[in-house]
C-alpha cells in the first residue's frame, strides 16, 4: 500500500479498504491468505516523519499442529500503528509494516479449535485415557531415582 504524502492534508487522512495480501511469499510454510487484507487508518505528517494508526486483518489457512488439517484463522491487530522518518520520496510503502505485524500475530502452534469453532481430531483426550494416566503418575518412580541409585567412584 502506497501512501503519497501529497495527498495528506494537514489535519490527517482517514483510509479504509483492502489491499491483496502481504504474505504471499510464505506459501511454501503451509501459510495461505484466504481473501485481501483488510485496513482501517488514520494517517498523518508530523515534524518530517509519517505516521498512522488503526486496525489491519488478514484472514489466512494456517494446518493444525495436532491434526494436520487445514483450517482459516483471521489474524487481527486491532492497534496497528507505525512511525517513519521521510527522507525524500512523495510516496511511501507501508505495506513492510503492516506485513511485519501481521506476521508477528501469527500463532506460532496453529490448534485449529483456538476459537472454539472446532473440535481438534488430534487433541481428543477421552476419559479412560485421563484415568489410565493419572493412575500411572502415583505408580511412577521419581524422575530423580536413577541419579540417586548411581555410584559414583571416588
Amino acid at each position: 500500500m502506497k501512501i503519497h504524502l501529497k495527498q495528506i492534508p494537514p489535519d490527517g487522512l482517514h483510509l479504509e479498504g483492502e489491499e491483496s495480501c502481504p504474505l504471499n511469499e510464505l506459501a511454501g510454510q503451509d501459510i495461505r491468505c484466504v481473501g485481501p487484507l483488510r485496513y482501517n487508518l488514520d494517517l498523518g505528517i508530523s515534524d518530517g516523519a509519517l505516521w498512522a494508526n488503526g486496525t489491519i486483518a488478514q484472514t489466512v489457512e494456517l494446518r493444525c499442529v495436532a491434526c494436520l488439517e487445514k483450517f482459516e484463522h483471521e489474524i487481527r491487530v486491532p492497534a496497528f500503528a507505525f512511525h517513519t522518518e521521510l527522507h525524500g520520496p512523495e510516496t511511501v510503502d507501508i505495506t513492510p509494516f503492516m506485513r511485519e505485524d501481521i506476521l508477528l500475530n501469527l500463532p506460532p502452534y496453529p490448534h485449529c479449535d483456538r476459537d472454539g469453532g472446532r473440535v481438534c481430531k488430534g487433541a481428543k483426550v477421552t476419559k479412560s485415557d485421563a484415568v489410565s494416566e493419572s493412575a500411572d503418575v502415583g505408580k511412577r518412580e521419581h524422575d530423580w531415582g536413577a541419579l540417586d541409585r548411581l555410584k559414583l567412584r571416588k
